[in-house]
C-alpha cells in the first residue's frame, strides 16, 4: 500500500526523524521516497543527508508533491501550517501527529476535504520501540488505514482506536507513561546505589529488568499479576518489597498520575 507512494513530512522534529528512520530501517520504503520541510534549516539539511531524503524548501512543496503528507509540527503551529497548505492538499491522506489536535479541528481549518488520520505516537519510537494509537477518519478508505498501520509499525506497535474521545487517554497512558518509568528507573537505580552498588552496575541491573519484565508479558501473554506471584515465593524477600510498595500506594499513584495527565490532556485540546 506503501508502494510507488511519495511521503512527506511538515516538520523534521525528532518524531519526524524516527518515522524516517523506521521506515527506511524496515525496508518500508526507499530514501528516494520520502521528502520533508521544516523551518529550521540547518536541522532538515542534517535529516536529508543522513537519511539521503529529499529536502523542499516550502511546506506547500510538500504538499503538492506528495500522496501521503504527515503533518509532525507543534500543536500551536498547526493552523498557520494548514491555512498555507489547503490549496494544494484536496484529496489526499493527512496524517497528523500533533498533540491534541482533533480531526474536526484540522478539517475545519482546511476547508478541503481530505482523507484524515489522527496518529498518538510516544518518544521510545526514537529506538523503534513506540505505542502509537491512530484514528482513522471519516472518508478514508481501508488502504488510507493499511497505509498508516504500516508507517507507524515501523516503529513499534500501533492499535487503532474506534473513538477519538479515547485519544486523551492514550496521552495520559502511552504518551506521559515514558516519563512514569523513567522515574521508576531512576529510582530503583538509586535503591541499588544506597545498598552499595556502583552507579552503573545499579542503572544497567534496574534498566534490563525493567526491559525484561516488559518483553516477558508481551511474549508469554499472561496477566502482571500471574507473573508477579510466579516471583514472589512465601516469606521471600519478592513479597517484602511488595509490601512497601503497597504501603507507598505505587499501584494508586500511578494510576491517579495516568488520569491526571489524561484529564489535562482533555483540557488542552479544547484550547
Amino acid at each position: 500500500m506503501l508502494k510507488n507512494k511519495i511521503i512527506g513530512f511538515i516538520g523534521a522534529g525528532n518524531m519526524a526523524e524516527a518515522l524516517i528512520n523506521g521506515l527506511i530501517s524496515s525496508h518500508t520504503i526507499l530514501p528516494n521516497s520520502i521528502m520533508a520541510s521544516d523551518r529550521d534549516v540547518e536541522r532538515l539539511a542534517v535529516l536529508a543527508e543522513g537519511y539521503k531524503i529529499k529536502a523542499v524548501n516550502t511546506n506547500t512543496g510538500i504538499a503538492a508533491a506528495s500522496d501521503i503528507v504527515i503533518l509532525a509540527v507543534k500543536p500551536q503551529d498547526i493552523a498557520a501550517v494548514l491555512t498555507e497548505i489547503r490549496e494544494e492538499i484536496k484529496d489526499k491522506l493527512i496524517i497528523s501527529i500533533a498533540a491534541g489536535v482533533k480531526t474536526r479541528t484540522i478539517s475545519d481549518t482546511l476547508l478541503v476535504p481530505v482523507r484524515l488520520v489522527r496518529a498518538m505516537p510516544n518518544t521510545p519510537a526514537l529506538v523503534l520501540s513506540g505505542a502509537t494509537a491512530l484514528f482513522i477518519g471519516e472518508g478514508c478508505t481501508k488502504e488510507d488505514e493499511k497505509a498508516a498501520l504500516k508507517i507507524f509499525d515501523a516503529v513499534g506497535k500501533t492499535v487503532v482506536l474506534k473513538d477519538e474521545a479515547l485519544m486523551d487517554a492514550v496521552t495520559g497512558l502511552s504518551g506521559s507513561g515514558p516519563a512514569y518509568v523513567f522515574v521508576i528507573l531512576e529510582a530503583m537505580a538509586d535503591a541499588g546505589v544506597r545498598m552499595g552498588l556502583p552507579r552503573e552496575t545499579a542503572s544497567l541491573l534496574a534498566n534490563q529488568t525493567l526491559f525484561g519484565a516488559a518483553k516477558m508479558v508481551m511474549d508469554v501473554k499472561r496477566h502482571p499479576a500471574e507473573l508477579k506471584d510466579m516471583v514472589a515465593s512465601p516469606g521471600g524477600t519478592t513479597i517484602a518489597g511488595l509490601k512497601k510498595l503497597e504501603e507507598g500506594k505505587v499501584r494508586a499513584t500511578i494510576m491517579e498520575a495516568v488520569e491526571a495527565a489524561t484529564l489535562r490532556s482533555r483540557e488542552l485540546s479544547k484550547t
